[in-house]
């Protein structure tokens, strides 16, 4: 089942579902969704230092990203054809008994950016900032600014708890995420 508003409401309010910084309502909440905002930090790759990834070699897609960092209002200048990892404002922890998933906002699809292009799905037990796999699939620069609403999660009960929350997952390689991060795939070698 998809919460709605007023159970998203309700569940933040009765801090089933955290979110810190505390949400503005009347901005961010939807019919069916809560709008999630941009950090200022982005991990921009560095394509001129390897000439490929291998993904059975951690070391050919390690530090292949620089962070890039803007003030509050500072763009970031999103340029046609590239792929950076972001982050969202907020820091999210959800129960054992809802999940999410991760959707990008229309108003900056109809310009070309996709906020999140693969495993939009965040597990029951998920405590941290949810890293956004970023594309801009458009013909011009887009400029992002810190603080703007750019993605929004959907909510969905679980028929019951999970046994197994994220955080607790012995094989969990992003929890408690602060900061856009690389790939951690060398953690499944």
């Amino acid at each position: 089942m998809i919460l709605s508003d007023r159970e998203i409401k309700k569940f933040l309010d009765e801090g089933n579902i955290s979110i810190s910084p505390k949400p503005n309502i009347e901005e961010q909440l939807g019919s069916a969704s809560l709008d999630l905002r941009l950090s200022d930090e982005f991990m921009v790759f560095d394509h001129t230092k390897k000439p490929y990834i291998d993904t059975r070699d951690p070391e050919t897609f390690k530090n292949m990203t620089r962070l890039v960092k803007v003030s509050e209002k500072e763009p970031f200048v999103f340029h046609p054809g590239e792929f950076v990892l972001g982050a969202t404002l907020e820091e999210v922890e959800l129960p054992a008994e809802i999940a999410a998933r991760i959707d990008g906002r229309s108003s900056l699809g109809r310009l070309g950016i996709v906020i999140h292009s693969t495993a939009g799905h965040i597990d029951p037990g998920f405590k941290g900032k949810i890293v956004l796999e970023m594309e801009n699939i458009g013909m011009i620069p887009v400029l992002l600014y810190p603080g703007m609403r750019v993605c929004q999660l959907v909510f969905e009960v679980l028929s019951s708890p999970t046994t197994k929350p994220y955080y607790l997952k012995k094989n969990a390689k992003y929890v408690n995420v602060k900061h856009p991060e690389e790939s951690k795939l060398e953690k499944e070698l």
